[in-house]
């Protein structure tokens, strides 16, 4: 909880600072080269930190091939939901409600589809640059992992703030944030909603698939990517292997929602991109989603990641009680 209110904050004055002060095109765009720098740091700490972790290495094999086919089915099964919820609730492909909201999205796009393509290629290069890294580091060099890991996780959260705060400041050049939202209403809150229905559905198939009961299956998905609170529920009611799976699964939901998000928001729909993540569109994948998408989205996804991390404790020890 201390750290959300760290990362609302952050944004929350950026925002202010964005509003307040007159910031000019090129700025701006100098800005976002920032961002992209930053979000190419804080995946190469996120790689450092996860390929120096005994626990990510010892089980990539049989677990983690359970775990990588869980990721792929809550992600097509997550993105499937909130699609189908957007066209419901009458938005356009790039967030927009209503044929007079209606903006031209499009040449921006395309504009800046070699941009996205450039910024995937990034994430990719340096998640895998970073695990190898950590990896090698761990071997030969670390010899206090807690410490090391520690070092990591301050790094990734300064780099949030920073990457967050420049999402704030974004949102309040825009100017035109509050008004969308006051249009919307309480239909943001649909997006989360959507979100837990296509995980827990993936996990339901994958339950009918792999060797796990669909009660594990289900609390697996019910994680909703966060990797350091879902497994160890599941570990605590005595299901080891779920356990396993589960934090495999978590730690690979947010790092394919990384590398997915830009295609997402290119192929099939901007509100689409919030629902890859699931709790970490509040925080590590909020800076992507801005960035593939507009300002107006990173409201939703921060939203979104707020109210998955409070279903998270809820829903786990829920579906494990089945």
């Amino acid at each position: 909880m201390a750290d959300l209110a760290l990362y609302l904050g952050i944004a929350l004055l950026g925002y202010i600072i964005g509003s307040k002060i007159n910031i000019s095109h090129k700025v701006l765009a100098l800005t976002g080269k920032f961002q992209t720098a930053a979000i190419a740091v804080l995946v190469l700490a996120m790689g450092l930190r996860m390929g120096a972790n005994q626990e990510v290495i010892k089980n990539i094999g049989s677990i983690g091939f359970y775990a990588l086919v869980m990721t792929v089915f809550v992600l097509i099964f997550s993105v499937a939901a909130l699609y189908i919820v957007r066209r419901l609730m009458g938005f356009d492909r790039y967030g927009m409600l209503g044929e007079g909201e209606v903006r031209d999205y499009s040449s921006s796009n395309n504009e800046g589809s070699a941009g996205i393509n450039k910024m995937t290629v990034i994430i990719v290069i340096a998640v895998m640059c970073g695990m190898v890294a950590g990896y090698l580091l761990l071997k030969f060099y670390i010899e206090d992992f807690n410490s090391y890991d520690h070092i990591m996780g301050t790094i990734i959260k300064v780099g949030l703030c920073v990457l967050l705060l420049f999402v704030g400041i974004d949102l309040g050049f825009d100017g035109t944030v509050i008004e969308h939202f006051k249009k919307i209403g309480i239909r943001v809150v649909i997006v989360p909603v959507a979100v837990i229905i296509g995980s827990l559905a993936g996990a339901f198939v994958c339950g009918l698939v792999l060797p796990i009961s669909i009660k594990e299956a289900l609390s697996i998905g019910a994680g909703l990517g966060w990797y350091s609170l879902a497994p160890g529920i599941i570990l605590e009611k005595g299901f080891v292997i779920a356990s396993a799976i589960s934090f495999i699964h978590n730690v690979l939901r947010e790092l394919l929602s990384l590398v997915a998000i830009p295609f997402v928001a290119k192929k099939i729909g901007y509100l689409e991109t919030v629902s890859l993540p699931g709790a970490a569109a509040m925080d590590v994948c909020l800076p992507i989603v801005e960035k593939a998408t507009r300002s107006e989205i990173a409201v939703f996804s921060f939203i979104s990641g707020v109210v998955l991390s409070a279903a998270v404790p809820i829903l786990v020890p829920l579906m494990l009680s089945l």
